[in-house]
C-alpha cells in the first residue's frame, strides 16, 4: 500500500484532474446523497411532515406558569 501511495503522490496531474479527484474523494466521504441534498436543499426521503401540536404529553404546558391567552 505504501508503494501505491508513493506512486500516486509522484504522478503529475493538471488542476482539472486534481479538482475532479478531490471532488470525488469528498463525495465518497460524505456520501453522494448528502451532497445532492446540500446542493438542492431538499430531503431525499420525502416531504417534511410535522405532527400537529397536542395538548397532551411532554411539552404541552408552559414550564412554571399558565399559558398566555
Amino acid at each position: 500500500m505504501n508503494a501505491q501511495l508513493s506512486s500516486l503522490m509522484e504522478k503529475e496531474v493538471s488542476r482539472k484532474e486534481f479538482l475532479g479527484m478531490s471532488g470525488l474523494a469528498l463525495a465518497s466521504i460524505f456520501g453522494f446523497g448528502s451532497f445532492i441534498k446540500l446542493l438542492t436543499g431538499k430531503s431525499l426521503t420525502g416531504s417534511r411532515h410535522h405532527a400537529a401540536p397536542s395538548s397532551y404529553g411532554y411539552g404541552a404546558s408552559v414550564y412554571g406558569g399558565a399559558k398566555a391567552q
